[in-house]
């Protein structure tokens, strides 16, 4: 017979105060924890061998049997798992109707030389990225088009913002990252000889006329302000994706896919 699970009413509680303090970077940068919603998303970090420090059920949804499996489980590796009314649930979440299952984890940091070098692939590098919703977005999309990681370049928003991790739909958990500066990167690609391609207002060849390679990192620029100049100097080819109408740019989410998966395309999807 399993033990009682503990159950916290208090939104005083320490345990909860600490969870809700993971809303803000300060927060996940002291703890190094991030958080995770919704028994799907933690089923899959879980799943993926990540580390889950707390698992939060609510009270009402506790004994269905997928949920009461995935505290066992998360238990077996060591969380901590409690019960919680759903009005806790909310204020951790800071939303209304918050989902039935919450966990924060432990944060992963890779090096550079972890998102896959040696082989051949696509990579997305990403210059000051400020949108958490994109870069979760971004994440997932280069999940699905196969890519080998992404590179956060100089200061990107956190990844580990509870935004992004919506926002990636669970590929926070399936697609390496990692953080550098742009001259570490620039010497880490240019070592695996790796192209370099940016999607830019001065591209000199269409999207899908652009040669790729069979090494390719797609770098995309800054929401408002795009790519500087020395960095897309840098780029072995500046490709414009055609646009007509009024609009006088794409989201940046938007434009990482269309040149992930004309890359990915251009492999004949392998």
């Amino acid at each position: 017979m399993n033990p009682p699970i503990e159950t916290i009413t208090s939104p005083s509680n320490a345990l909860i105060k600490s969870l809700k303090s993971l809303e803000r970077k300060k927060g996940r940068s002291e703890t190094g924890l991030f958080l995770a919603e919704g028994a799907r998303l933690v089923e899959q970090g879980l799943e993926q061998g990540w580390k889950a420090e707390t698992l939060v059920t609510a009270s009402t949804m506790a004994d269905r049997p997928h949920l009461a499996a995935l505290a066992r489980r998360a238990s077996a590796a060591g969380a901590r798992v409690v019960q919680a009314p759903e009005r806790l649930m909310s204020k951790i979440t800071h939303k209304d109707n918050a989902q039935s299952v919450i966990a924060s984890f432990h944060q992963v940091h890779r090096p550079l030389d972890a998102l896959g070098a040696a082989a051949d692939g696509i990579w997305v590098a990403l210059y000051e990225v400020r949108d958490p919703g994109n870069l979760g977005t971004i994440l997932r999309t280069a999940d699905c088009a196969g890519a080998q990681g992404v590179i956060l370049l100089e200061t990107c928003c956190d990844p580990y913002s509870f935004e992004t991790v919506r926002a990636s739909m669970g590929s926070i958990f399936d697609m390496p990252f990692a953080n550098a500066t742009f001259d570490q990167f620039n010497a880490w690609r240019q070592a695996g000889g790796m192209s370099l391609t940016a999607a830019s207002v001065n591209g000199t060849v269409r999207h899908d006329q652009a040669p790729y390679g069979p090494r390719a990192v797609i770098i995309m620029g800054n929401e408002q302000a795009g790519l500087p100049e020395p960095i897309e100097a840098a780029c072995d080819t500046l490709a414009l994706i055609p646009m007509r109408g009024g609009a006088d740019s794409l989201n940046l989410a938007q434009a990482t896919a269309i040149m992930t998966y004309e890359a990915w395309r251009q492999r004949n999807f392998q």
